[in-house]
């Protein structure tokens, strides 16, 4: 069965689930094995109705549509709100299996569950499919998703070129999809964290530091041999990347990395739905904090050269103006990821020109270039937030401007769908519609410009950096958010040569783009132009035969 990490700090698993496991086995397990049915391509697993073909049907409101559960208890179907009902008419009936996911689902708890054991008969599910199409499986799955399939063709982060060879151009097994795209199993409410990893998996820089040894395990052992340090994030991170671009297209459960990061984030280690976002800035942190600790890549200026900062970190400006004498303080700030307000005035900046809109059912769009106007408009600071002006030598009411100093190799852009109020003691979930470019240009954006509309171009040495040369960006990943803010589900959209795939953890398929405008969008990731045509030219390439 499923081998545990003996010092995972891991939440404990839900209580009915354990009582069920200790009072009845593995015997629903295994005959739930017979039920399972695997898609050809082995993308997707569902319960099928035994001894009969026809669609389950919920045993109480005979309803089918909407997702059915099966008890484990006696084999029941049940629509949702039946399901949750159970076990008040049937005590112990607390633990049912989702037929559309194949995912146990606690109806006491409202919760999905992991359970590796129930995760392990999923998987044997797929080895059966493959050894019936004649595959053979003489390594254990274990052995071949540590196997690395590193590409010829790399962006290095130490001189910002890539590195390509000829010898070969393509790894990949003979597939419609390229290589590195595979779901990952849900773990119980984790679609946060399976989304954002997607989203990394297929970030060029940081991708390619990864497959190509940034970080040697083997290195990282012997320094933690004699340590306290049982678990290592970037260990778990690399194993990860070596599953996902190893070929085997079978979903992938990240298990031991969810350990690793409920030990660096123990205050949100749980089986609840997280943030995405937190998850996202969580993650960074951990990396940066573990390769800082173990390489000491900090340049005598300050400036961390860990993958994190090479990869995501920016400079952000800030200017506050004394609105009495006019004098101007300005402060720089790092960031991984810039998180941008949705403009209230529901405006679309096209061509120099603000057009109100309207979806047809009548609710608000934004505009991604509407937010960042907003993020980089003059702001006139409140009467309790009036600062110290250096020149007046008393406080006095200020304009506050934001800009972007230097841009990232990898801009990550948060949209703010979540409005927690502490006066009224509530939350809740904006679902503005947002609409956003797959290509675009952030020089409007830039500290120069800023600077320049500010003074009408009477001065010319802003103190700026390279950014304007590097400031065409396109897109390759969207996380977007549906539902409600109590119960929600993540799901990543990624583009690939061209071409869109939705990835709803175990499932990937492929979409068009139109599909990608009418999602809730929550994080997008832009990849600086030059990397993103070299990535996409050099690595997937055609295969000869792929249907």
């Amino acid at each position: 069965m499923f081998q545990r990490n003996p010092f995972s700090s891991n939440p404990e698993p839900c209580q009915h689930l354990s009582d069920y496991k200790l009072n009845h086995g593995f015997n629903a397990y295994k005959s739930i094995q017979n039920l399972l049915v695997t898609s050809p391509i082995a993308k997707k697993t569902s319960i099928k109705k035994p001894h009969t073909t026809a669609i389950p049907r919920c045993s109480i409101c005979n309803r089918f549509q909407g997702r059915m559960y099966l008890c484990l208890i006696c084999s029941s179907f049940s629509c949702l709100d039946h399901t949750l009902l159970h076990p008040q008419s049937q005590i112990g009936h607390a633990l049912f299996v989702d037929i559309q996911r194949a995912e146990l689902y606690c109806a006491l708890c409202h919760d999905q569950l992991y359970d590796p054991d129930f995760d392990q008969l999923v998987m044997s599910k797929y080895s059966m499919l493959l050894m019936s199409k004649g595959s053979t499986l003489n390594e254990s799955i274990g052995q071949r998703l540590i196997k690395r399939r590193r590409f010829e063709s790399s962006f290095d982060l130490r001189t910002s070129k890539y590195r390509v060879s000829n010898s070969i151009r393509d790894l990949r097994a003979k597939s419609c999809y390229p290589l590195g795209l595979r779901g990952l199993n849900n773990l119980g409410s984790t679609c946060f964290m399976n989304s954002v990893l997607q989203a990394l998996l297929h970030a060029p820089p940081f991708r390619d530091y990864f497959l190509n040894g940034g970080h040697c395990m083997e290195a990282c052992h012997k320094r933690t041999a004699n340590t306290d340090q049982r678990l290592c994030l970037l260990c778990d991170i690399n194993a990860i990347f070596s599953a996902v671009f190893s070929g085997d297209r079978n979903p992938y459960s990240p298990a031991q990395f969810l350990y690793s990061w409920w030990q660096h984030s123990a205050n949100l280690a749980s089986y609840e739905q997280q943030d995405a976002h937190e998850f996202f800035i969580s993650m960074l942190d951990a990396i940066h904090e573990k390769e800082g600790k173990s390489r000491n890549v900090c340049r005598g200026n300050g400036d961390c050269q860990c993958v994190v900062h090479r990869v995501f970190s920016g400079l952000l400006r800030s200017d506050v103006t004394c609105m009495a004498c006019g004098f101007t303080s300005t402060t720089y700030d790092p960031y991984v990821d810039i998180s941008l307000n949705l403009d209230s005035n529901v405006s679309l900046a096209e061509k120099g020109k603000k057009l109100s809109k309207q979806k047809e059912d009548g609710s608000s769009m934004s505009t991604l270039f509407g937010c960042l106007d907003l993020f980089t408009r003059p702001e006139k600071l409140g009467s309790d937030q009036k600062l110290y002006c250096q020149n007046c030598q008393e406080r006095q009411d200020s304009l506050k401007q934001m800009s972007i100093r230097k841009l990232p190799l990898v801009l990550s852009l948060h949209v703010k769908r979540f409005e927690h109020s502490f006066v009224r003691k509530m939350s809740r979930k904006i679902d503005r519609y947002v609409h956003f470019p797959f290509s675009f240009d952030m020089t409007p954006y830039l500290s120069s410009s800023i600077l320049r509309a500010r003074y009408r171009n009477r001065i010319f040495n802003f103190g700026g950096d390279d950014s304007d040369v590097f400031s065409e960006f396109k897109i390759f990943a969207v996380v977007t958010h549906s539902g409600t803010l109590e119960s929600g589900h993540y799901v990543t959209f990624l583009r690939l040569r061209k071409q869109w795939y939705r990835c709803d953890d175990a499932w990937i398929t492929e979409v068009d783009e139109a599909a990608v405008r009418a999602s809730q969008c929550y994080m997008i990731f832009y990849v600086q132009k030059a990397l993103y045509n070299k990535a996409n030219g050099d690595i997937f390439l055609p295969i000869a035969g792929c249907c």
